[in-house]
């Protein structure tokens, strides 16, 4: 079992940053591809951006493009979401998830239903 706790969310005016952070605890020791993905009011879940298991390969939803980054520290087991230039639209709850990779490939994964490990998620509000 993975444990993923997220934080960093919050209420924000547009075009200013936040740092969005998750911390893996329990079967770390196995690999894993991690993602960010969103879920706003009355919307259908979504991909944001999500790395393989090394890290050296990512992928990014075209709503975030330039603003987002993702980023991982595997001696710290925390994946992060740099966001930059928030707008309204950004505005849901985020989720980050983690897929159990036995070997390292360049996988990048956007399908919510591919990964095994979810966190409680942490809202982001960003007003106009």
């Amino acid at each position: 079992q993975v444990q993923l706790v997220e934080s960093g969310g919050g209420l924000v005016q547009a075009g200013v940053s936040l740092r969005l952070s998750c911390v893996a605890s329990g079967r770390t020791s196995v690999g894993f591809a991690m993602g960010w993905f969103r879920q706003a009011p009355g919307k259908e879940r979504e991909f944001v951006a999500g790395f393989s298991r090394s890290g050296r390969f990512t992928r990014y939803a075209d709503s975030v493009k330039g603003r987002f980054t993702i980023s991982r520290d595997n001696n710290k087991n925390t994946a992060y979401l740099q966001m930059n230039s928030l707008k309204p639209e950004d505005t849901a709850v985020y989720y980050c998830a983690a897929k159990l990779e036995p070997y390292d490939t360049a996988a990048v994964y956007t399908g919510g239903s591919q990964y095994n490990y979810w966190g409680q998620g942490t809202q982001v509000t960003v007003s106009s």
